[in-house]
Order: C-alpha cells, then structure tokens, then sequence
C-alpha cells in the first residue's frame, strides 16, 4: 500500500510518500498562485493507493482532486510522535502561522493555540524584513546570529515593522543588530503562545521556521529547556498526513495475542 501525504501551506507544498508505513521519498517546493497545478506536478508520475491533503490548501486539493483531508494540528501531531515517540509539546512556525499543540502520553492532542491573523512573527514576517534589510535569507540568519547586540523593534506587523527597518537603516542603525532584534521579535511571540499552554517535556520545534539556526538558539535560550529538532522538520505535517491512513490500514492486535 503507497500512501502520499501533501501539506500544502502558504509558502511551500511538502510530499511524503510511505510504501509499507516506511517513507520512501519527500518533496518540498515552492507554492505558487496555484497550488493545485503545484500538487499535480509533485504528484506526476507518484502512483499512490490514498492521498492525504493537510494544510491551508488541503480543502481546495480535495474538491479538485480525488484526495482525503486532515486537520493541520492532527497532521503535525501523528508527524511529530512518529518521529518523536515521546513529543508532548510541538511547536510549529510555519510561513503564515505559528502552531503550539499539546499532546497527552498517549499522543492525543488535548489543547493547541495558533497565531494565524497575521504575519506577524512568522516565516514570512522574517522574509519580508530581509528584504527590507537586502539580505539574502541565509545572510539574514547567521548576520542574526553573529550580531554584538540587537536592536529591538516596536512594531510586529509586517508593515509597520518593515517601515521602521527602513527608518532604522537610514539612520545608520547597524543591519546585523536590526536583524537580530527581528529575530528576538519573533520568539518572544513564540514563546508568549507557548506559555498560554502548559510546556511539557518534550519539546519538538518544527516547520519551516525549524530551518532558522537562529530561531532555534533563540527558542532553546529563552525557555531554557531541551528542544528536540526532527531530521526533516519542514516535512512533518505531510508525513503525519500519510501516516494518518497507514495507522487505519495496520493490523488491529487482538485481546490474547503477544505479537
């Protein structure tokens, strides 16, 4: 049984495709204005018995397209806890939200809070003040990473906060503190939704935002606990779409049986 799970989110869309429960193969590209013709070329020449769409675009996938959905919050869970059996609480800063989620010891989701009305403090919030900055997005991170200080900014829409980098610059403010200061903007919202949940150990960070070397030193500073990184972190939600079918189609163990 081949089963395909598709994430397709705001910036990017993400395959993963399970032959036997086993991944076989992932995917991540650029989205597009249209996601649909983006799923079908990720698709092209993927047989596959059941596809799973999770993400924002999983409800236009499915109308379109023979496909079945799953929340986003289930998605990165069953991702989360497959490659991380002992997760609890996740975190995902994706490139228009950030997602906590808690999960009980059996990995069902009891509570999750989600900043989703904006930009702000997300991937993409972070793009846009690169640019803002003329740094290329790799540049962006480690001149974060490497500043002597950080200049903090007051402004956390996306607007408003890219007219006070562009101020700041022209008042000579220093580029590698400004992105820095950005950058510490972007925590301390996440760690604001985290802490309206109850944090228990262990944490898993993922999504695109996990990409982020300085967002994750940052994290793991400020909450001043252990944070655990998947191998693929960007692919989670599509993994736990996949997964999503492969749970339904294994064998039930029946009462009496020891294997």
């Amino acid at each position: 049984m081949r089963v395909i799970g598709l994430d397709i989110g705001s910036r990017t869309v993400k395959r993963v495709t399970l032959e036997g429960g086993e991944m076989i193969e992932h995917q991540v590209v650029p989205g597009s204005h249209d996601p649909l013709a983006v799923c079908d070329d990720l698709l092209s020449g993927q047989p596959a018995d059941r596809v799973v769409a999770t993400g924002y675009g999983r409800h236009l996938f499915a109308e379109h397209r023979k496909a079945e959905t799953l929340t986003e919050i289930r998605a990165v869970a069953l991702g989360a806890r497959h490659v991380r059996p002992a997760a609890r609480t996740l975190l995902d800063i994706g490139g228009q939200d950030t997602k906590v989620v808690v999960l009980d010891a059996s990995g069902a989701v009891t509570k999750f809070e989600m900043n989703d009305r904006c930009a702000a403090g997300t991937g993409r919030f972070l793009e846009v003040m690169a640019t803002a900055l003329s740094y290329p997005m790799a540049e962006f991170v480690q001149a974060s990473r490497s500043a002597n200080g950080a200049r903090s900014i007051n402004a956390m829409c996306t607007v408003f906060a890219e007219s006070e980098v562009i101020s700041a610059t022209a008042r000579g403010v220093d580029r590698a503190e400004l992105a820095r200061g950005l950058h510490e903007a972007v925590v301390r919202r996440a760690v604001a939704l985290l802490r309206r949940v109850p944090i228990e150990d262990e944490i898993v960070f993922c999504g695109g935002g996990a990409l982020n070397a300085c967002l994750r030193d940052l994290i793991i500073n400020t909450l001043d606990r252990e944070v655990h990184l998947p191998p693929e972190p960007q692919i989670v939600a599509a993994l736990g779409a996949a997964l999503s079918v492969s749970a339904q189609l294994r064998p039930k163990t029946r009462k009496g049986d020891t294997k």
